[in-house]
């Protein structure tokens, strides 16, 4: 706390349910995960973190923390985009009141080259970023975008539009799983080997 200059953190999550190295494979880590939990629990306790959540944990991980912790996790920090969205676990969360943040909201930018959006974001004049940024809050997640540039800050916020059931539907349809250079990343279903 010290070197951060801080009296407390207002968030802190555990950033997988297991090591990266063993993402992709079946093992679970629930003794591990509780130990880290209820570390968190006790920082919350004592005043140093306001708010605990996960991030990366699929719905067996997520009613582990329920059932053995006592205070719930208030986000689930997941990868999630247009062609890529866990549907159950988005519906898992808001049936135990769990926020979900929807990091690579634009799949690490791969999302941007896929011409078949072209014809929706024409439809409502908005770019790419934009309709994916849209998508996600109306599924309720929170969408997490990273950028450096403040005008793409600007131009991603500018959200002020809706998406017709219809065409929630067809996006709901999309599949995609091509991220490019960042394949190789367990999260994104490759290995580390």
């Amino acid at each position: 706390m010290a070197d951060l200059g801080l009296n407390y953190i207002d968030m802190m999550i555990i950033h997988s349910p297991k090591p990266w190295v063993d993402f992709q494979k079946e093992g679970r880590f629930f003794a591990g995960n509780l130990a880290a939990w209820r570390a968190l629990e006790e920082a919350v306790d004592a005043g140093k973190i306001r708010t605990i959540g996960v991030s990366n944990f699929d719905e067996v991980d997520l009613q582990n923390i329920l059932d053995n912790g006592r205070i719930k996790p208030a986000v689930d920090q997941v990868l999630a985009h247009i062609g890529n969205v866990p549907f159950g676990l988005f519906d898992y969360a808001k049936q135990h009141d769990i926020q979900i943040e929807a990091y690579s909201p634009f799949g690490h930018g791969e999302m941007l080259k896929n011409p078949n959006l072209q014809q929706i974001t024409d439809k409502y004049g908005v770019s790419v970023p934009q309709l994916g940024m849209r998508y996600l809050l109306q599924l309720d997640a929170l969408p997490l975008p990273k950028t450096l540039s403040e005008d793409h800050m600007r131009h991603n916020a500018t959200v002020d539009f809706t998406i017709s059931d219809e065409d929630m539907t067809l996006l709901k349809r999309v599949t995609f799983n091509d991220y490019g250079e960042f394949s190789g990343f367990p999260v994104f279903g490759g290995t580390l080997d």
